[in-house]
């Protein structure tokens, strides 16, 4: 008996082991990091994507372009404008994850399937993006960071006067490989 409670007990670590959700770490330049645990089983593609792009150093060295106190951080853009992306889009992928202070989103145009490489964190509840943008993950740790990433000065256009630096932003997958994400070409 006591034997087979310990394989119970190894199997369930397997298991517990092998579930877990990827996690984002995001490396700011000042050495600041916030972590994201990803939702690949409530947007799939999205989560690919990302995992895809942060893995190959697409973020690295990017800014968090648009900062509104108390309503996101958005990162993402190469360009640093809000206008630029990884030249494809993503099929938006709409869920019933709630747009809590955390949630992770993916940024787009009007268009549904415009997403690409920009993402945003909620600094609050805001039930207006629920189910229009996608959400594909939540803050676990440096919310802290995001707020004071909001509330550094900026420009009419909500542009840090002092870039807010990405180092780098890495995915721990914890051995499960994920695919390379379904694109749409421009």
């Amino acid at each position: 008996m006591k034997k087979l409670l310990i394989l119970l007990a190894a199997l369930g670590l397997v298991f517990s082991l092998s579930a877990k959700n990827p996690v984002a770490t995001i490396e700011m330049k000042d050495g600041g990091k916030i972590l994201i645990e990803l939702f690949p089983d409530r947007a799939p593609n999205t989560v690919a994507n990302f995992i895809y792009l942060a893995n190959k150093g697409f973020y690295d060295n990017l800014i968090f372009h648009r900062v509104i106190p108390g309503f996101v951080i958005q990162g993402g853009d190469p360009l640093g404008t809000g206008e630029g992306g990884p030249g494809y889009f993503i099929k938006g992928e709409f869920n019933d994850i709630p747009f809590d202070k955390g949630t992770v989103g993916i940024a787009r145009s009007a268009s549904p399937d415009s997403g690409g490489s920009q993402f945003f964190i909620t600094l609050g509840r805001f039930p207006h993006l629920d189910g229009k943008y996608c959400a594909f993950g939540k803050v676990i740790h440096g919310m802290e960071l995001a707020e004071r990433i909001s509330k550094v000065e900026r420009d009419k256009i909500d542009k840090p006067l002092v870039p807010q630096v990405i180092k780098k932003i890495r995915v721990e997958t914890f051995g499960k490989k994920y695919p390379k994400p379904e694109k749409i070409k421009k």
